[in-house]
């Protein structure tokens, strides 16, 4: 990385519980394309005067993780249609004190479904309804998934988003199954809830593919439990390479290699 100077560009991101992931991640590519920039964790205090901070600061641009994704929206100046279309925001790129919104959550978890060959007419358990949960949802139904059960226990922030795809609402798992499960909830990642195991032995035991959105730690409890089980899993490590490698190109207007970005990826969970 370069020696701190005055000309170099911060990116920052804007979390609850912040990891090292994406700093390692977006500093590692920086110091190989030789690149002035640097990247800063945070967890705000005040969230719109962190926004205000990215305009007033030049700061070219942050990520947005949980809970603020839906929060962020009434905060900026522009809504890419990445974020208008599914009303949630995880990335802000700041062009000369003008704030836009995108999502490349969303681009993530669709390529993650072509790569592993999810079949459309898989049934799906959806554990959650925020921002993540609409970036999911969304991606399920342009794969042409409509077999896809919503279980939140916010009863107005699932069925809204079940209603809002066609899908199916339950406030809790219980007895259900599905071939394929999909936590986009807190549950099982490190803090409070890192102990905590999305869907039961039981309901992991039913599916054919397990899918954990959390990113740190990458092995859940549920991730785990899906290894155990002998079923194949897709992890939240895996939807943060691609979500930060199109963050990447919005703030730097560089595509890194494939190789590179693998070796980020790997960097950033060492």
């Amino acid at each position: 990385m370069p020696i701190l100077n005055k000309d170099m560009t911060l990116c920052i991101s804007l979390a609850a519980r912040p990891s090292n992931i994406g700093t390692r991640f977006h500093n590692y590519l920086y110091d190989a394309l030789d690149l002035n920039f640097v990247y800063k964790a945070f967890a705000p205090v005040d969230l719109a005067q962190a926004v205000l901070g990215i305009r007033g600061l030049g700061i070219r641009g942050a990520a947005v993780s949980m809970p603020y994704k839906e929060q962020v929206i009434a905060m900026v100046d522009v809504m890419d249609a990445s974020a208008a279309a599914i009303d949630s925001v995880n990335t802000i790129v700041n062009d000369g004190g003008i704030l836009t919104a995108y999502n490349t959550d969303y681009l993530a978890i669709a390529r993650l479904l072509a790569e592993h060959q999810v079949p459309a007419d898989f049934t799906v358990l959806l554990r959650g309804s925020g921002g993540m949960a609409k970036a999911v949802a969304s991606a399920l139904r342009d794969a042409g998934m409509v077999n896809v059960t919503i279980v939140a226990r916010n009863e107005s922030a699932g069925k809204a988003l079940a209603g809002l795809y066609g899908f199916a609402w339950l406030s809790d798992v219980d007895a259900a199954t599905a071939d394929l499960l999909i936590n986009v909830t807190p549950l099982g990642m490190a803090g409070a809830d890192e102990s905590v195991q999305s869907f039961a032995d039981a309901t992991v035991a039913a599916a054919q593919l397990v899918f954990d959105v959390v990113a740190l730690p990458s092995e859940t409890p549920l991730i785990k439990a899906a290894r155990a089980a002998g079923k194949p899993v897709i992890t939240g490590a895996e939807v943060i390479a691609i979500q930060a490698e199109e963050q990447f190109v919005l703030y730097t207007g560089v595509r890194p290699s494939p190789e590179l970005v693998r070796a980020a990826s790997e960097f950033s969970r060492s």
